[in-house]
């Protein structure tokens, strides 16, 4: 069996590791990776690749940065020509971004059959891409595998029921494989000098918060004040940067703002922070994975099942809603639970079980 894999970003390579190392296990399956060149990123080094057993990839279509409309269109003319070339069995898709639509777009249009891992999120919230791009790539796949019990309902509810199968969730198997191996090789807290379990962390990214004025002036507010409490650590984007400056914004001493770092720091910053701000569907169940409390900064979360469980607090970008959460969780800190709601860390086994049955 021939299996493409078409991945174009961190979250999906760190994904793909798990699930491709248990491709490797079975000499029946070949799997061939494709990268849409979709993001770059510098932790993504040679020894990442090697010491992590991360695939390296037979493509890269090196499609870089653009317009949603444009970026997809230039993956979808490579793939097709990839994919008439491999003749896979399947095609294997991961998450929510324009990789993952174009994945689908170009393997359905080729009656190539899909299995999309990730699948069955739903935000609700149809202004945000990654929206449309989870639907689409859903209604597209033969088969749906699924994180969640909430998200096998989601299908449901659109008539997919048959496509789901609810396997767990693959980050919580890079969660437990990942943590252990970076603690042995990476100090980020003595490299930005802070204390385990002596912080926050923050994370801001998406276009809804750092596109307009008055979310990201929220934002920056209220980090400033919880500064005020404990110091804030901020990994930060340049584009988001740019739009501080834009917009004369400006972070309190006690925030210190770092430049971008690579995987394995940042699930050691997530798993040792006393707190958690972000806008990230990933962060947020990593957060949880981590059990380490967690504010989200947007409307709405894919992952509900970290709210319900009283680890993540919704606040969107609304400076009293994020300070109260903070001061909430401050005085009263979830109770630990035994309930894992993401599986038990073996949902790339459970995956390449499933596809092998096909």
């Amino acid at each position: 069996m021939k299996i493409c894999t078409i991945i174009g970003a961190r979250p999906q390579f760190v994904k793909a590791a798990v699930v491709s190392a248990e491709f490797a296990k079975h000499k029946s399956i070949n799997e061939v990776i494709i990268h849409t060149g979709q993001h770059y990123d510098p932790g993504m080094s040679d020894i990442f690749f090697k010491e992590l057993q991360v695939p390296k990839e037979k493509y890269n279509l090196e499609t870089g940065s653009g317009s949603h409309g444009r970026q997809t269109g230039r993956m979808l003319e490579k793939l097709e020509d990839i994919l008439l070339k491999e003749k896979p069995d399947f095609v294997l898709i991961y998450g929510d971004t324009n990789s993952t639509l174009a994945g689908a777009l170009c393997a359905s249009k080729l009656h190539i059959p899909i299995a999309h891992v990730e699948a069955g999120m739903r935000s609700f919230n149809r202004k945000m891409p990654e929206e449309i791009n989870r639907i689409v790539a859903d209604h597209l796949s033969e088969i749906n595998f699924c994180s969640t019990k909430t998200a096998m309902c989601n299908l449901k509810m659109e008539n997919l029921g048959k496509t789901g199968e609810l396997v767990g969730d693959v980050m919580f198997d890079c969660s437990l494989k990942f943590a252990e191996f970076a603690e042995k090789r990476y100090d980020p807290f003595a490299k930005f000098a802070i204390e385990k379990n002596g912080y926050a962390l923050l994370t801001c990214h998406r276009a809804e918060n750092t596109d307009h004025k008055k979310c990201l002036t929220e934002i920056v507010k209220a980090v400033n004040r919880i500064s005020e409490t404990m110091p804030v650590l901020y990994p930060v984007h340049p584009r988001t940067k740019k739009f501080l400056n834009e917009y004369g914004l400006s972070f309190s001493g006690n925030v210190k703002l770092i430049d971008p770092v690579g995987y394995l720091e940042m699930i050691l910053l997530e798993k040792h922070a006393s707190f958690i701000l972000t806008d990230s569907g990933g962060v947020q169940k990593e957060a949880f994975f981590y059990r380490v409390p967690c504010i989200t900064m947007r409307e709405e979360t894919e992952w509900v099942e970290t709210a319900t469980l009283g680890w993540n607090k919704i606040t969107g970008a609304d400076s009293k809603k994020i300070t109260a959460a903070f001061a909430d969780f401050t005085k009263n800190r979830p109770a630990k639970t035994s309930v894992k709601p993401y599986g038990n860390g073996d949902a790339s086994s459970k995956i390449v079980k499933v596809i092998t049955k096909v």
